[in-house]
């Protein structure tokens, strides 16, 4: 793009719905990127973050990082949780005036919101409201979920994270439940995507499941259930008692938004009086409803007549999933990637879009000790924020297997973004 359309006035950032490991990452890219830009060639002048997100622009909360030392970003970006708090607001017509009303009080010219598909969306109301109200006010959305469902991206940021957590906390849960035998369920993350809840296929020994050496690993999880797959309790039922009847013991992972063959949401029809935010979502990470019904059911069910019931038990990891302090190294780097890109496609002149992730490497083969293969690499490109905008990505066919595990394929694809992860020994 010719400089002459760029614009001339201040940058503001926002970070949007659920906070993760590494969305400071991306914070810190956008500031580093327009350092080095727009504010390197004078076109933008301050910096300025939004207090909780497009509510704290409205409120006028902001905070100057224009000049913020490198040593602070640094670690700022390896800091969990949204630095500048988030929001899960969604903007109407009213908000969006107050918005865009806001962006000309503080000469904001360059709207970069870091989030999910419904902060994508807000990012697109906002552009299409300053455009009809004929305010020149460049939008960017730079992609953040741990539930990996932003459509046009091979993998979002913040959810290798998770997935690495989720993947080691189910390893140190099964040795748990060899400990002291008994049945044991997770419900992990996940309202419409399984992605997330896949990621506990990691905990197994997948030594056997990639080398092609006829072996199936009964680590734990043996069971694993995703929204993708209508959910049946007695076929649930079924397949618990067929595992326990064989080791003694069984491992379960579920993911919290596990759905009927109707579709209708199995964990949200069990949480009396429920929280429904701005979106419409009911907030199903805050209730252990859904473990415990699991639970409960399953000790009805199988227990012997005149015997006693099975040791069950149900944890829900809720919140310290997304944001635990161990980020993948992966997942860093491209996260800060991902705002340093944001950042060019303003300086180029582009005008809105959202940021994406594309996968040029496949990066399996280092983990299946194959020579073949290409390493992992990964690349970005924009896309039109309507693209992306309050649409959802759900798991593929080819990442299934059967209605209650995951297939090598995902397996191949989830690896190379966590990270090497521990080998526990068996006696």
């Amino acid at each position: 793009m010719a400089t002459t359309d760029l614009l001339r006035g201040n940058a503001v950032i926002g970070q949007s719905g659920g906070p993760t490991a590494v969305i400071n990452q991306s914070l810190v890219g956008i500031v580093e990127g327009l350092r080095a830009g727009l504010h390197a060639a004078g076109y933008v002048s301050r910096i300025l973050g939004m207090r909780h997100g497009v509510r704290g622009l409205t409120k006028g909360e902001l905070i100057d990082l224009t000049d913020i030392h490198q040593d602070r970003l640094d670690r700022l970006a390896s800091t969990p949780s949204a630095g500048l708090g988030s929001t899960r607001d969604k903007p109407d017509d009213a908000y969006c005036e107050r918005v865009i009303e806001a962006c000309r009080k503080q000469d904001a010219r360059y709207f970069f919101y870091i989030g999910g598909n419904d902060s994508a969306d807000t990012c697109r109301i906002v552009h299409e409201r300053a455009v009809g109200s004929g305010y020149d006010l460049r939008c960017l959305h730079v992609p953040k979920t741990v539930d990996n469902d932003l459509v046009e991206n091979d993998h979002c940021p913040g959810f290798a994270s998770a997935a690495r957590y989720v993947a080691m906390a189910c390893m140190a849960d099964f040795m748990d439940n060899i400990s002291l035998p008994g049945i044991k369920i997770n419900v992990i993350m996940g309202r419409h995507a399984g992605f997330l809840t896949a990621a506990s296929a990691l905990a197994r020994r997948h030594d056997l499941l990639l080398t092609g050496r006829g072996e199936e690993s009964t680590d734990g999880p043996q069971l694993i259930y995703v929204p993708e797959v209508p959910f049946e309790m007695e076929r649930f039922v079924a397949d618990v008692e067929g595992w326990y009847s064989r080791k003694g013991r069984c491992h379960i992972a579920v993911s919290e938004g596990i759905a009927d063959s109707e579709g209708t949401p199995i964990g949200a029809t069990l949480i009396e009086g429920a929280q429904v935010d701005a979106h419409g979502n009911v907030q199903l990470s805050g209730s252990g409803a859904l473990g415990d019904q699991l639970a409960d059911y399953l000790k009805e069910r199988l227990t012997p007549v005149g015997g006693k019931p099975p040791r069950v038990r149900a944890d829900t990891f809720g919140y310290v999933q997304r944001c635990w302090p161990h980020a993948s190294p992966v997942d860093a780097r491209e996260a800060r990637r991902a705002g340093q890109f944001a950042a060019m496609l303003a300086m180029q002149g582009d005008r809105d879009g959202s940021v994406t992730i594309v996968r040029q490497g496949s990066g399996s083969e280092m983990w299946l000790g194959e020579d073949n293969g290409q390493p992992y690499l990964s690349t970005f490109r924009r896309v039109e924020l309507r693209e992306v905008a309050a649409k959802t990505r759900r798991m593929p066919d080819e990442f299934l297997a059967g209605h209650n595990n995951v297939s090598r394929a995902f397996v191949e694809y989830a690896l190379p973004l966590v990270g090497e992860l521990p080998g526990f020994e068996r006696l």
